[in-house]
């Protein structure tokens, strides 16, 4: 199931009013039901944390070794069990065209130029943009689950695995407050960062 909420105007009271930080209710309720299942049955479910920073000035980045989404994209891949990384349109980008996908500026309400879509998720060229920083982070199932697995032993031989203890049949909800901190570690870098460029 999937979130139908608007990213930019999502609260953090929204995102922690349910167990599984889901701003959407009637989404909540079905991840819940779905998470439940899954431990039921001993297995486990994965799934992605949509993060926003909003009010980011354009400017942070690179365009070459520092880009800002590639950064973003290392700090989110090293969270435990994250396993892909979008910014903006992501891999929905690849079913546009040029014309489609482009981002062109227009003027804002507010005095401030704005890009059309935010198809680039608040960043192009590696560098912010002024926009939204829209990002995506993959999380697998977690590995350790009730059901019997088959695996090897030392001497590779097959043998099965049986966990015991307690284990997260999703790690999701655990996950949303560690994308939100990466998001504001790598800004925060890039901010002294250009902060420090300005002094000089």
């Amino acid at each position: 199931m999937e979130a139908k909420v608007e990213g930019g105007r999502v609260t953090l009271e929204a995102v922690e009013a349910n167990d599984v930080r889901c701003p959407d209710p009637d989404a909540a309720a079905e991840m819940i039901e779905c998470i439940d299942a899954a431990r039921e049955r001993g297995d486990s479910l994965g799934g992605v944390v949509e993060c926003v920073a909003r009010d980011v000035p354009a400017g942070l980045g690179a365009p070459a070794f520092d880009k800002l989404e590639a950064e973003l994209a290392r700090a989110m891949l090293s969270l435990p069990a994250s396993k892909g990384f979008e910014i903006g349109s992501g891999f929905g980008g690849t079913r546009m065209t040029g014309i489609e996908h482009n981002d062109p500026f227009v003027p804002g309400d507010d005095g401030r130029p704005h890009t059309a879509t935010n198809h680039s998720g608040g960043v192009q060229g590696g560098i912010s943009n002024g926009e939204d920083i829209v990002v995506r982070v993959a999380f697998k199932p977690t590995a350790t689950i009730r059901q019997a697995q088959q695996t090897v032993d030392r001497d590779g031989h097959a043998v099965t695995l049986e966990a015991r203890g307690r284990h997260d049949p999703c790690v999701l909800p655990r996950a949303v407050p560690m994308v939100e901190a990466m998001m504001l570690l790598v800004l925060a870098d890039h901010w002294l960062l250009q902060r420090s460029v300005d002094v000089l």
